[in-house]
């Protein structure tokens, strides 16, 4: 199971950092707001895919084709988890290359949105010092790896759930 879990999260990792790296650094600034997080998740879904791949590869050469969903949910949390360490570590090497004013650019466009579709003043205000407060807590480092780790962790957990679902067998004997 340790090799099966290694090669399939450093490929996880590698397809999840490797394109999300890609679009970031040959879109700049822009790809990393709200109109480019359907394709972040997106890569984030087809990168933690190998999940299943890994669940049936342990159980149909290391189990004699038979897992339980325990069995099954702990392959892919491991890959998971390798895949959200990799993630975070290459969020972290982006932001300190290319991406320090993320925060400013972020909530400029998010304030920008919000005003194009008819927000008061008032909220206007609300929500910039809500981003402001909330981007003062960005800049520490271990709020922002957690925050990143929030963003693929959720999407991990729910392939595990659904690859342990969809590949547990029932013993045939």
């Amino acid at each position: 199971m340790k090799k099966i879990v290694l090669i399939h999260g450093l490929l996880a990792s590698l397809v999840v950092v490797g394109v999300s790296a890609a679009v970031l650094w040959t879109a700049g600034p822009d790809a990393a707001h709200s109109q480019a997080e359907w394709l972040g998740y997106l890569i984030m879904i087809v990168g933690l895919s190998v999940i299943f791949v890994a669940v049936k590869q342990h159980r149909d050469h290391n189990l004699g084709g038979v897992i339980g969903f325990k069995a099954a949910f702990m392959v892919g949390l491991l890959i998971t988890l390798i895949t959200a360490a990799a993630y975070v570590i290459g969020w972290e090497v982006y932001y300190q290359q290319a991406g320090q004013n993320f925060m400013e650019a972020y909530q400029q466009a998010y304030l920008a949105d919000l005003q194009s579709a008819g927000a008061s003043a008032a909220e206007l205000a609300a929500t910039q010092q809500q981003m402001a407060d909330f981007g003062a807590l960005y800049e520490r480092f271990y709020f922002r790896a957690f925050i990143t780790l929030l963003e693929i962790l959720p999407v991990g957990l729910a392939i595990s759930v659904l690859c342990a679902v969809l590949l547990r067998t029932r013993s045939t004997g």
